[in-house]
């Protein structure tokens, strides 16, 4: 089972076989379907930002084992589909705050936040001025759709009426992987995140998945975690209900 119900391209897919550091995939769609049918298998998605990037990936994995292809694409190089060994999670109430910011939380700071109230302007906030650009025009849309369809959620942290900081991600049963952040105020993003977690947990949810492991997610309080247990709590019985999503006070976070 892929977690959301529905025959996909990655049914057949062996991740046993699979790199554990680089695409474990190339090809197939970003309908949204597909895409949410890739999380319920432990992937996500990295388009190629222009036919260079394309051309990179087809010389440097197009021979190595184990990297399958899918078919339905007249350039399938144009899209890798990742699932690394061992991935970094956190646990929903695990979200490391440090104790500065968790005294200017304490101490008043004017921020709040809410959840799916600006899905669209936090994907935005994500992509802008990044290079390469893997948030894609199609990958957005699919996003999108999903965020409609209450599979992928932001939250957004705001200063008065102004958006200062967010994060974005696909949930699955009882694991959401998180996409993106930004912060236009120092820390806002890190707050974003734990104000995720603290949602997702309320409404069940028991793994946040970091995707790339590095010194920031792990500043957060992640720690790596093998590709067959992260698949294990995929297809878990459990399920995360509805997110949480009204307006809400920083301070509670610590």
């Amino acid at each position: 089972m892929n977690g959301v119900g529905r025959a996909s391209a990655f049914d057949g897919l062996d991740l046993q076989r699979a790199p554990a550091d680089g695409p474990v995939a190339f090809g197939g769609s970003l309908d949204a379907g597909e895409l949410l049918a890739a999380y319920g298998h432990g992937l996500f998605p990295l388009p190629a930002a222009d036919v260079y990037a394309s051309a990179y990936n087809e010389a440097r994995y197009g021979e190595v084992d184990g990297v399958a292809l899918l078919s339905g694409v007249s350039d399938p190089y144009a899209l890798a589909w990742w699932s690394p060994d061992p991935r970094p999670v956190l646990r929903p109430d695990g979200v490391r705050l440090p104790s500065r910011l968790a005294r200017r939380l304490r101490n008043g700071a004017q921020w709040w936040t809410t959840a799916d109230r600006a899905f669209g302007e936090v994907l935005a906030a994500c992509v802008a001025g990044r290079q390469p650009v893997w948030l894609t025009e199609e990958l957005a849309s699919a996003l999108v759709e999903l965020n409609a369809r209450g599979a992928a959620h932001s939250v957004e942290v705001w200063e008065g009426d102004e958006l200062v900081g967010g994060v974005f991600g696909v949930a699955v049963g009882p694991v959401l992987s998180l996409d993106s952040m930004f912060h236009r105020r120092s820390d806002a993003a890190r707050v974003a995140v734990a104000d995720l977690g603290a949602r997702f947990g309320a409404a069940g949810g028991r793994l946040l998945d970091a995707q790339w492991d590095g010194p920031h997610v792990r500043s957060l309080g992640a720690a790596p975690m093998g590709r067959s247990r992260y698949l294990a709590e995929l297809v878990s019985t459990v399920r995360a209900g509805p997110l949480p999503t009204g307006r809400l006070p920083v301070a509670r976070l610590v």
